[in-house]
């Protein structure tokens, strides 16, 4: 019997703001356990939460980057649970009225396109993190307590891992490139929630969902969706009923884990925030933030291979980050070759942040500083060998590349009356090198640069130095 599948996924968001959704406190990735929450993150008596409207701006933006409509009228609403990590024993969400809904992506997957729908995406607020430590006592740190999160919840449109992974990357760059989250993974600032069933062939009636909650990587998300296609299918073929729950994925094993029996809506008892009135999004206001949009990572795209004339590969690795993308647009703004500028930030500068394991925000190099060496090299003011010497001085205390230059003496020497005459006195001390130059070996001309190199200590322009031996070897 062939059995198809029916994917869909649900995808948070962090919101990049400075302060939480209904709070003051602040939102830093990393601080110290229970430092940033207060009583409003908790729902002490007494205390009204108050909407974040930068959280609002945020969300607008990803619902105008995925084609979604955006409702006029929106309110929050209480999911009501208790577990340790939240002491409201609630969450303010939105149920009824969502930000938006119907947007969509497209994806090319097997070598055809798709599109794939968005059934909305809703505002929320995150709940704080348990740590079961090994003394059998567990931990809560409630930092995470009130932290903005945008739910992106999809069409059930996908039909195999391939296609929910290729849904999930353009998702992510969408996201990034408006700088609404840093969809960081490892940081949970993107999670995934996976809903897949499975019925016969033909059948039209959808069957039982399952579901998969904190999937923090794409390949565990394929690799998941995977296991339980073939789960679920074995269940059925040996006269058995898939049960509507919550499962784990094992990375160990590689195999779902039934954590437990899935909770209806009823269960939660939705019912609007009372503590919080329906907000009323203007066309003015979201037509204000289309105009501010950034440009996406496929328009960037476009113009680094047809404007600039980068190679596909390059333009792909800047556009790996929105950081980068936008460093590196920087750069050529301030005067860069736009080549010359790719190749760096692709070569040196990655490799920098690599070996360092640092981001670009962390290092004092500027795209001016960068647009600034690049010009040097390209006037012959020095070499590439020497730029790299500047480059790392520039990225490591953020030195002006040409004071640097200039207080070190490192500029490139290309005068002529200076060079001509010290080609003629290599040449006239070297007369077997001319003569292997005459007899067609290469290697004449090598050792003839190595020692106007050795005379000017490393300052000659190699460029010129080749020209003049060339002129000066011909005319014997």
């Amino acid at each position: 019997m062939n059995f198809k599948s029916t994917i869909g996924l649900e995808v948070h968001f962090e919101l990049k703001t400075k302060s939480k959704i209904f709070s003051p406190s602040p939102v830093t990735y990393g601080a110290k356990p229970n430092t940033e929450t207060n009583v409003i993150d908790w729902a002490m008596p007494g205390v009204l939460p108050m909407v974040n409207k930068d959280v609002y701006r945020l969300g607008i933006m990803v619902a105008l980057a995925t084609h979604a409509h955006i409702l006029p009228t929106t309110h929050f609403d209480r999911k009501n649970y208790f577990y340790p990590d939240n002491p409201k024993a609630y969450q303010i969400t939105q149920f009824f009225q969502p930000l938006a809904r119907d947007g969509y992506i497209e994806v090319e997957v097997h070598g055809k396109k798709k599109r794939i729908g968005i059934h909305e995406m809703h505002i929320e607020e995150d709940a704080g993190k348990n740590t079961h430590g090994t003394n059998g006592y567990s931990y809560v740190d409630l930092n995470r307590q009130g932290v903005p999160l945008l739910e992106v919840v999809s069409e059930p449109d996908m039909e195999d891992p391939e296609e929910a992974y290729a849904y999930l990357e353009k998702l992510r760059k969408i996201v990034q490139f408006t700088g609404a989250s840093d969809v960081k993974m490892e940081e949970g600032s993107m999670r995934v929630d996976t809903n897949i069933s499975i019925r016969p062939a033909g059948q039209k009636e959808l069957g039982t969902k399952v579901e998969m909650k904190n999937l923090n990587s794409f390949d565990h998300v394929r690799r998941s969706l995977a296991y339980e296609q073939k789960r679920q299918e074995q269940v059925l073929l040996s006269g058995g009923r898939i049960q509507v729950s919550t499962r784990r994925f094992d990375e160990a094993t590689g195999k779902t884990v039934l954590e437990r029996v899935k909770e209806g809506a009823a269960d939660y008892r939705y019912f609007p925030e009372p503590d919080i009135a329906p907000d009323h999004i203007s066309q003015e206001w979201i037509d204000e933030i289309a105009r501010e949009l950034p440009k996406s990572a496929f328009e960037r795209y476009y113009d680094y291979v047809n404007k600039f004339g980068l190679k596909p590969y390059d333009a792909n690795v800047l556009l790996q980050t929105k950081e980068s993308s936008d460093f590196f647009d920087s750069a050529v703004e301030a005067g860069a070759d736009p080549t010359l500028a790719a190749n760096w930030m692709n070569t040196q500068v990655n490799g920098y942040l690599n070996d360092n394991r640092v981001a670009l925000a962390d290092v004092k190099l500027t795209p001016e500083h960068l647009a600034e060496m690049i010009n040097l090299i390209k006037d012959g003011t020095i070499s590439s060998k020497i730029a790299k010497k500047v480059f790392a001085e520039t990225i490591e205390n953020g030195t002006s590349p040409k004071k640097y230059v200039e207080e070190n003496g490192m500029v490139q020497l290309s005068d002529l009356s200076v060079l001509k005459p010290m080609v003629v006195e290599v040449v006239d001390n070297n007369p077997q090198s001319v003569e292997d130059f005459k007899n067609g070996k290469d290697r004449a001309i090598g050792f003839l640069v190595g020692q106007i190199m050795k005379q000017t200590r490393g300052k000659a322009n190699p460029k010129v130095v080749n020209k003049l031996l060339n002129e000066e070897l011909a005319s014997r």
